[in-house]
């Protein structure tokens, strides 16, 4: 009998904290799902670049095994899939300017949206940037004068992801 005593307790001390976080979350659930949205924003834009920067520069090491002498060539065009990782932190960081504790939930799940162009076209718009930027690596090494035109080219890629990074913006903005 004591047992079941005991039992109970714990089981109404669980029920009284699980009862307590959710009022907790429920305080903070429009600020949670608006926190959610800028992790969004900033790792999905950041891993794509990480992974654009990793294969560009794996080429640039192998160009550079060949020609020490074409390192900017090969640095510059390594740098810019990098900068969706980069568009992903500052709309992460503008989202985290606008969320406030006991915001209601509308208002967390626009900023959530709001992060959401530039992670996704950012994760994807790294990706493909830094196939085009391996490909002008490869322009480097056979013809290291044109490595400029491989750069304009790469970024050709980079104005989807403006694009979405100017419209993440309106979105915190709005």
């Amino acid at each position: 009998m004591l047992t079941f005593f005991l039992a109970n307790d714990v089981l109404r001390d669980t029920a009284v904290e699980a009862a307590d976080n959710a009022s907790k979350f429920f305080n903070w659930g429009g600020a949670a799902i608006a926190l959610i949205g800028a992790a969004l924003a900033v790792m999905l834009a950041g891993i794509g670049s990480a992974m654009a920067v990793k294969n560009v520069a794996s080429a640039g090491l192998g160009l550079l095994s060949e020609d020490p002498k074409q390192f900017m060539p090969a640095l510059v065009l390594s740098l810019l899939p990098s900068t969706q990782g980069i568009y992903g932190f500052v709309i992460a960081f503008m989202m985290l300017g606008k969320v406030t504790a006991g915001m209601d939930y509308v208002d967390g799940f626009s900023l959530m949206l709001a992060g959401l162009p530039i992670g996704i076209v950012g994760f994807l718009s790294a990706i493909f940037q830094g196939k085009v930027a391996a490909a002008g690596i490869q322009l480097a090494a056979k013809q290291p004068k044109h490595w400029s035109r491989a750069m304009i080219l790469t970024l050709l890629v980079e104005m989807f992801a403006l694009l979405s990074f100017i419209i993440s913006i309106f979105m915190v903005n709005s």
